[in-house]
């Protein structure tokens, strides 16, 4: 093992000595050189999505010592770039392993550094601190989450001014401080009690989280006519999502709800859903069997920082049927468009804005409308950054609507990341108003398909844990960077290359390969995981003939990750 390492490791047993939790696992991997390296071969990564990692001891590792170590470096990117009034940021966390911990860590570096902390007082969604860090006008806002990852992983989100993930810009600065840091000398902390008590870090009030159900309210795009009584189950999966999703459903009608009892509490271990992803079938099943015995209408499942929200409906069959992302996307950008237009709210400059790995349909659904497409890189950070744009510009109700095919959306500027609350809330309502016509939300999505032709969008991903995975996952994107000249039978017609920064976009790893027929790959690291995705987009008369060239260009793919 290089020395490198064992140095590293000698000193945090040395000098960890809070979290009995890390202090046990370095005892405890002491004869383990395979262990041993993976926690210490690298610092965890920071980047535009912050930290994400397993948690437990090592600087390759989420706990209290890497997380103590951010924030040191996001204080004094803040204290570089802020006045001292200014100097305040906003803090939230999720329900998973040490979420309250990590944020109770955060907040005593922040307020040890000078800055104004301010703190949910209970677990809430990432949008929620999205709003908190513009409605209190902060510095920054960072939100302990890891998202939809297994129970092993913690994170930590961080944001700028404007209520967004932080630029590839901030990153690189706040990692630059990062690294000048020694992780056990460099880092000033006080107590998250002594904070309190000297009015350093101070809850957030709780009109600052009615106001953003408010907010979430407002977006609706329907009359009293429509029946409010669907029948709705629901799914927080152990998250954040119970208390705002309920409370914005029930405050506009919507009261005939039955919560999935294993899933309603907040819970990091997610006993029933080790995979807390309502992209997923597996993630969805238990709120399926409570769909099927209550008879609901509609399924919703929120992932644990709400910020994501999966859905499944009736099939003409009366079998429960998941309706994918990319699906939702589609049924709410129309419902969004063609209410505006029938009650007189669209604007003189519309703007919808979607992922390049988003289905491309939807450009054709927005042109209908007359809404002007923004493709931005995937992240809903950059979809956020398009309405802080437009905003400068004096049009920040020129947007309309965004979404990414990883099951988030959002219909308001109030906040700029993905909203799962208002999403929840505005799919009940274009499930109540398509029923008040006769229609099912597979019925209008197959409208939309008769008007603008089929079109399947799949997500496949491929893991490599560890450095040797890392190193995999470097040497299967150099070949996708040499060229293809085609992919499951269909001529590769052009590469767009992002790396070098396409459109105006930021550089970002992620190649598009587009094929003849309207059809297209995309490859891409994941920013948060330890994954290499693939998003396969086949346009085609039918499902079947779509379906079955989906699964041709999978075979031919799955050789390049094995």
């Amino acid at each position: 093992m290089e020395n490198k390492i064992m140095e590293q490791y000698r000193m945090w047993v040395k000098n960890a000595r809070y979290d009995t939790d890390v202090i046990d696992e370095l005892n405890s991997i002491k004869n383990d050189e395979y262990k041993i390296e993976d926690a210490f071969y690298r610092d965890l990564a920071f980047g535009t999505g912050g930290l994400r990692g397993v948690i437990g001891a090592g600087t390759n590792r989420m706990n209290v010592y890497t997380v103590a170590k951010a924030s040191q470096g996001l204080a004094d990117y803040v204290i570089k770039h802020f006045a001292p009034d200014d100097r305040k940021i906003a803090v939230s966390y999720d329900s998973r392993i040490k979420s309250d911990l990590f944020a109770q860590t955060a907040s005593g570096v922040f307020a040890a550094n000078g800055i104004k902390v301010y703190i949910y007082s209970q677990l809430m969604p990432t949008p929620c601190l999205s709003f908190a860090v513009r409605k209190l006008s902060c510095a920054a806002g960072i939100m302990v989450t890891a998202s939809h990852n297994p129970s092993m992983y913690n994170g930590y989100k961080a944001y700028g001014s404007d209520g967004c993930q932080i630029t590839a810009e901030a990153a690189d600065e706040i990692l630059s401080e990062i690294q000048k840091l020694n992780i056990f000398e460099d880092v000033k902390a006080i107590s998250f009690e002594d904070g309190l008590d000297k009015g350093l870090i101070e809850y957030i009030s709780e009109d600052i989280y009615t106001a953003f159900v408010e907010e979430v309210k407002k977006q609706s795009l329907a009359d009293d006519s429509i029946d409010k009584n669907v029948a709705i189950v629901y799914s927080p999966l152990n998250g954040t999502g119970l208390k705002p999703v309920l409370r914005t459903l029930k405050e506009s009608g919507y009261t005939n709800i039955t919560v999935v009892k294993e899933q309603e509490q907040p819970d990091g271990n997610f006993p029933t859903c080790p995979y807390p992803n309502p992209e997923i079938k597996e993630a969805m099943s238990l709120g399926v069997e409570y769909a099927q015995k209550h008879n609901a209408d509609l399924l919703l499942a929120t992932d644990p920082d709400c910020d994501r929200v999966g859905i499944a409906v009736k099939n003409s069959d009366g079998e429960y049927v998941l309706i994918s992302g990319n699906e939702v996307g589609l049924l709410l950008l129309d419902y969004i468009c063609s209410r505006r237009v029938a009650l007189g709210t669209m604007p003189d400059e519309p703007v919808f804005v979607k992922t390049i790995v988003t289905i491309d349909m939807a450009e054709r659904v927005a042109a209908k409308y007359g809404l002007r497409t923004i493709n931005v890189l995937t992240g809903f950070k950059f979809i956020g950054e398009q309405i802080g744009f437009l905003e400068k510009q004096g049009k920040a109700d020129s947007y309309v609507f965004g979404f990414e095919e990883s099951y988030g959306y959002l219909s308001g500027s109030y906040v700029r990341d993905k909203d799962a609350v208002d999403a929840a809330f505005l799919i009940c309502e274009m499930f109540a108003y398509y029923a008040s016509q006769g229609l099912s939300l597979i019925d209008k999505l197959n409208e939309l398909f008769d008007e603008f032709g089929y079109c399947l969008n799949t997500l496949h991903s491929y893991e490599f844990e560890g450095s040797k995975g890392f190193a995999k996952m470097q040497s299967i994107m150099e070949i996708f960077h040499n060229g293809l000249d085609s992919i499951g039978g269909k001529k590769v017609c052009d590469v767009l290359d992002y790396s070098k920064g396409l459109n105006g976009l930021p550089k970002s790893d992620v190649l598009k390969f587009l094929l003849e027929d309207n059809c297209s790959v995309v490859v891409r690291p994941s920013g948060t995981e330890p994954k290499l995705k693939t998003y396969i987009s086949v346009s085609a008369e039918t499902r079947s003939d779509a379906e079955a060239l989906e699964n041709r260009i999978v075979d031919e793919m799955k050789k390049y990750f094995a």
